[in-house]
């Protein structure tokens, strides 16, 4: 990775710290302050969540920036999103990599938007005074129900309308803020009648979730849609007729502060490169015994795809 293991040990004490700044208020999304602090003028400080893509596209943010001239740190593997938008809030990072619907969720929860450009739309008007997101890649990483090739067959399953045919208990195996996420537990009961119960598992549809999947500890399980594994273990992603979960697609949000001409440039140019496809491929060039580093990931995307 582009960071060292010293760089490493500083996003930890980064995250730390901002957890326990988060202790104190809500974990909802409320409205940043006007007067939030930022890092030195000269200098773009792009972060990124606690899991490989997200890392992966903060590597292709940053260096493509710096192939353009602009000076940048790297904060990676923050946490979750209340840490990494408390981080943005405060000044510590300027820049991260996002997904339309959830961020929409985040700050407007009484949103009903579900198609890209409703999402990005809602998005330009629900965000805090003094931050934005810049244009959006047609990629998207959205969360998914996946279950097993055998489960789906028993019960002729293969969207989330047909889990009313099941009369055994459900489990779904996902991140603990799925129990209150309008697209998780919630979700499925009023939108598909569906009753689940949550298996809390923090690795955000990773080995962890997987290996339950598989092993039948749960039945269902929310799998980033752009995660090999789905592939490699043949899970059935569930269809989802009724939108319950909104588009996601890859978004740089920005303090304005920081948003020159430029770097809107770079940016949006990025953007306008990635698909869906690439993203599958980098994660699965990031993953298993071969795993290439998010540095070096980033760096051959940008090879191919030079921005200038």
């Amino acid at each position: 990775m582009f960071a060292s293991k010293k760089s490493r040990l500083a996003a930890g004490v980064l995250a730390a710290g901002a957890l326990l700044a988060l202790s104190a208020c809500s974990s909802g999304g409320g409205a940043f302050s006007s007067d939030s602090a930022s890092s030195s003028s000269d200098t773009v400080t792009v972060g990124s969540a606690a899991f490989g893509e997200s890392e992966i596209l903060m590597q292709i943010y940053g260096q493509a920036l710096e192939a353009n001239g602009v000076k940048v740190a790297y904060k990676p593997s923050i946490g979750q999103r209340d840490v990494y938008l408390k981080a943005l809030q405060d000044g510590s990072i300027d820049l991260i990599p996002e997904y339309s619907g959830n961020l929409l969720q985040f700050y407007d929860k009484n949103s009903t938007a579900t198609s890209s450009d409703d999402v990005y739309a809602g998005l330009n008007d629900a965000l805090p005074k003094g931050f934005e997101v810049l244009d959006q890649s047609e990629a998207q990483d959205a969360d998914s129900y996946n279950v097993t090739k055998e489960f789906s067959e028993k019960w002729g399953v293969t969207s989330l309308d047909d889990l009313k045919k099941v009369t055994d208990p459900l489990t779904v195996g996902a991140n603990p803020e799925f129990a209150t996420r309008p697209y998780g537990i919630p979700g499925l009961k009023s939108a598909y009648g569906v009753t689940a119960t949550l298996k809390p598992i923090s690795d955000s549809g990773g080995p962890l979730t997987v290996a339950a999947l598989k092993n039948g500890d749960v039945q269902l399980a929310d799998i980033y849609t752009t995660t090999p594994a789905i592939k490699d273990n043949g899970f059935v992603t569930l269809k989802d007729p009724k939108s319950l979960i909104a588009a996601q697609n890859i978004v740089p949000l920005i303090n304005s502060s920081k948003a020159s001409d430029k770097v809107k440039e770079v940016l949006n140019k990025v953007s306008k490169e990635l698909t869906t496809a690439d993203l599958i491929d980098m994660n699965g060039e990031n993953q298993g015994s071969s795993k290439t580093q998010p540095d070096a990931v980033a760096k051959k995307w940008l090879q191919d795809h030079p921005i200038k």
